[in-house]
Formats: C-alpha cells, structure tokens, sequence
C-alpha cells in the first residue's frame, strides 16, 4: 500500500519521507474570550518581559552558558516577586531558545540539502560608499532583484567582526548566471598576516567595497559552509536571511518497494532507498534525482 502526499527530504546521506497524518481535532475551551479579557494585562507583562530577555540573551552570547543564566537572573530580578519566580522564567525562556534552535538548524540543513550550491560569498561595506545602515538596506535589496530576476538563491547571515565589530554578510550562493567578472586579486590579510589570492566580483566591489567569492566544488566545502552557519545559529540565536523559492521537502507518493524500514520517534519516518521511484497524483515521475526533483511539488 503506498503513502501518499509524503514530504521527503535529503539529510545529506539518505532520503528520508514523513507519511501524512491526520492531526486530531482539539475542542475549543468554553469561555475563551472571556479568560482572554482577563488576562490581557498579564499577557501583555509576559510578552514586554519575553523582549527583556530577549535582549539579555543576544548582549550575552559571548558568555559561557551558565555564567550568561546567571546575569540574566540577576537583571531579570527586579521584574518578578522573589528569585525563584525569577529563575523560573529564566529557564523557562532559555529552553524555548534552545528549542528554536534546533528547529532552525534542522530547518538550515534540510533546506541547504535540497538545493545545489556553487559558493559561498563574503560582503564586506566601504565607509566611503557606504554607512552600515545603507550597507544592509542596499545589499538586501540588491540580493532581492537577483534573486527575483536572475535565479539566485542564497542562505546567509549578517554577522560582525570580533575585534572591529564591523558589519559584513556571508552566505551560501547558487549562481546560475554570474552578474559582473570574477577576477583573481592578491592582497594581504589581517587575519592570517600573509598574502592571500581570492576571487573578487567587480559589480560587487563598484557598488559596496568588498566581496570574495569561493566556489563550492564538493559537499566537504559546502559541509564546512554549513557548519559555518549553523555555529552562527548555535552562538547567538539570531535568524538566517533566506532568499525565496527554498524548498524543506519535496512531495512524492511512496511505494512500499522503495522503503528500506521506519525510523525516528514511534518510528513516523520513512528510510528510504538511493533509487526510490517518485511519483505524483499516480503518475511516474521517475527515479530520483535533481531532475525528476525539480518537476515534483515543494512544500515548507
């Protein structure tokens, strides 16, 4: 009996399908509104309380883990009733980052898994073109239009220096057509303190100071690009910029024959073989592969 409708994703190794299951309807609580009306202050409170910590948690992600807790109680103090109410929310809030995190870097990896990628990109802001502010709206904008107009596709994030703090983007590009020349310059590093060949782009450079551009010829770089990513997420919790048309999953029925066995928790996912067939609404779409991919429903 095949499934339908199952989402597939690629983790890097295997093809792995989650089947579709219908959720249980939940009954609606009596007297919504009515609790919703009294509670509103609090729940406002809650949410002004949630920005707090917010705050404190990004200000503090250069702190080891439990000495960043601790100042967070302590300036989380004065808003609560005692210190235990204090740690409470503390690391109550602490674990919903936690939680986000591996929801976003689960997300990253299957997404990056799903697509094809050629390299990985450095922006770095002259200050004679550019103030930090106009730096990010114009880069933003600019990977916006060639992404919408040229097929881009990038998974990156804003990041800044540690010694200097300046503001810079790196990402993880596919470049089916490249906008302006790619062209070797040699210069000198601060990093390494030695001469240094990178490939720089000249649209790039007329328009926002630096750029450097690394091709991606196997999965071991675009491993260690990933890696780069996700130890972003891992220190400050902060979001990746997506560009659109990103896909988490593919959808494909699945047959029976193309199942290796179930995995995962209460075995709800599906291992399945390199050559499992896809298919759509009953028809064949053909073995697996980025071309019979790309021909196949996404989903988020």
């Amino acid at each position: 009996m095949p499934f339908p409708e199952t989402k597939v994703y690629f983790d890097g190794s295997h093809y792995i399908a989650i089947p579709h299951t219908e959720r249980p309807k939940q009954r609606r609580k009596k007297n919504l509104k009515i609790d919703i009306e009294k509670t509103e202050n609090e729940k406002s409170a809650t949410v002004n309380l949630k920005e707090k910590f917010d705050e404190l948690y990004k200000e503090k992600s250069n702190k080891k883990r439990a000495e960043r807790k601790q100042e967070i109680i302590t300036e989380m103090k004065p808003h609560f009733k005692n210190e235990n109410d204090t740690e409470l929310f503390v690391i109550e809030n602490i674990e919903r980052k936690n939680r986000n995190k591996i929801v976003r870097k689960t997300r990253l990896a299957r997404k990056v898994n799903l697509q094809q990628w050629n390299y990985f990109c450095t922006f770095t802001y002259d200050s004679k073109k550019h103030s930090e502010e106009t730096f990010r709206t114009k880069l933003t904008n600019c990977l916006r239009h060639l992404s919408n107009r040229k097929q881009w596709k990038y998974i990156g994030v804003w990041e800044r220096s540690p010694e200097k703090q300046r503001l810079h983007f790196h990402g993880i590009f596919y470049i089916p057509e490249m906008t302006g020349e790619l062209k070797e310059v040699t210069d000198y590093s601060l990093n390494t303190h030695r001469l240094q060949t990178t490939l720089q782009n000249t649209y790039f450079n007329e328009r926002f100071g630096r750029s450097d551009f690394e091709p991606i010829t196997d999965r071991t770089l675009l491993g260690n690009a990933t890696a780069y990513l996700m130890k972003y997420i891992e220190k400050s919790g902060e979001k990746l910029v997506y560009s659109r048309g990103l896909p988490t999953y593919f959808i494909s029925d699945i047959m029976e024959e193309d199942i290796i066995c179930p995995i995962g928790q209460e075995d709800r996912k599906l291992l399945l073989f390199d050559d499992f067939t896809c298919w759509d609404e009953g028809c064949k779409i053909g073995e697996v592969s980025p071309e019979t991919i790309q021909q196949l429903r996404k989903s988020n």
